[in-house]
């Protein structure tokens, strides 16, 4: 994905970029997700902490017990918490393929999580209680943890955790695609 414009700091998205100690980093998180972009090419100032985020994305994504559609609506839930225009637009396409319908991502840009399936609306609102009471009601844990399980919670909350970091990261770099998302101005 291209970007907007570029960032506050150099985007590191080639391996000579890289001291030849940190290239390990860099084709670890190259095979895990094609190539370098997004908090990555930021995040790559410090190759080990990159490379160390990188192989929890690749569980959180990748491996995790949530299922796609799960975890998508968590990550853009996310975003929207956020306002993380990158990642939405990473990640809009891939909740699509996932099942989202443009309803959803419709009522997860509005806040509106009225019109939404039971199942939707409490990962949705699950992230949301986190980011906004800073704690999670326990009608609201009840319902996602009778639908995922413990295992299936503490997965959910650490993938909402995980993205949270990378929204921190896009913004606070100002990492910005060039695709206009809705929270464009």
């Amino acid at each position: 994905m291209s970007l907007e414009r570029e960032p506050r700091v150099p985007f590191l998205d080639d391996r000579e970029q890289l001291p030849a100690e940190s290239h390990a980093q860099y084709d670890a998180l190259v095979e895990s997700r094609g190539d370098v972009r997004g908090p990555f090419g930021v995040l790559l100032h410090s190759p080990e902490l990159a490379g160390r985020i990188g192989r929890l994305g690749a569980y959180v994504r990748f491996e995790g017990v949530l299922s796609d559609e799960s975890r998508e609506l968590a990550v853009l839930a996310t975003a929207r918490a956020f306002d993380c225009a990158f990642e939405w637009a990473i990640h809009a396409p891939i909740a699509r393929e996932a099942g989202i319908t443009e309803r959803t991502l419709d009522a997860i840009v509005d806040r509106n999580l009225g019109a939404l399936s039971d199942r939707a609306a409490n990962v949705i609102r699950y992230s949301w209680e986190l980011f906004d009471d800073h704690a999670v009601s326990q009608e609201t844990y009840d319902a996602v943890e009778s639908r995922f399980g413990t295992d299936g919670v503490v997965e959910l909350t650490a993938t909402i955790g995980y993205y949270a970091m990378l929204a921190c990261v896009l913004n606070g770099f100002e990492v910005a695609p060039a695709e206009r998302t809705p929270f464009d101005g």
